[in-house]
């Protein structure tokens, strides 16, 4: 039998987890936009106003996995919320529950903070992220898209500001 162990992250991590999403872009076919240095995380998880936070599965002592979230906020709760930006077990130590572990400690965490939901999303070809979140209770926001501005599209809107 394996011992699971989960532990908020520590600066010295910061290569470990650096690792780790480099190989979770790479499952999710996105490496190319995996462009975050180690400095660029340490000032996000680490820095005077984190915008972040990390939670690390250990599996016999050996990284196994980790979950990076950050707080939203729902105006119509008019609470903070918990939100999953990344979720990620190592090929190796995948169905020994450990995925479950890391969701069940992140929602254990946003009943805990008081916090009115737990949000994340997951790529739509990813089938087995989906049956595995359905499993959690988790539902589909079907009436939602994501919409993203970044790269010279954030830019410029950016210099539209004026004043």
């Amino acid at each position: 039998m394996s011992h699971l162990s989960l532990r908020p992250a520590t600066p010295a991590d910061i290569p470990l987890i650096l690792l780790l999403v480099r190989e979770l872009a790479e499952y999710e076919r996105l490496a190319h936009e995996a462009v975050g240095t180690a400095a660029d995380l340490e000032a996000a998880l680490f820095g005077a106003r984190p915008a972040a936070e990390v939670v690390i599965a250990e599996c016999d002592g050996q990284a196994a996995g980790f979950a990076l979230f950050f707080v939203s906020f729902s105006t119509f709760l008019c609470k903070p919320g918990l939100y999953l930006e990344d979720l990620y077990v190592r090929p190796e130590f995948r169905s020994r529950g450990i995925g479950h572990r890391l969701m069940a400690h992140l929602a254990a965490l946003a009943v805990e903070r008081g916090y009115g939901r737990f949000e994340w999303s997951v790529l739509d070809w990813n089938a087995p992220a989906i049956a595995f979140y359905r499993r959690l209770g988790a539902r589909p926001m079907d009436e939602w898209t994501v919409q993203r501005v970044d790269g010279q599209a954030l830019h410029a809107l950016a210099a539209q500001a004026g004043g």
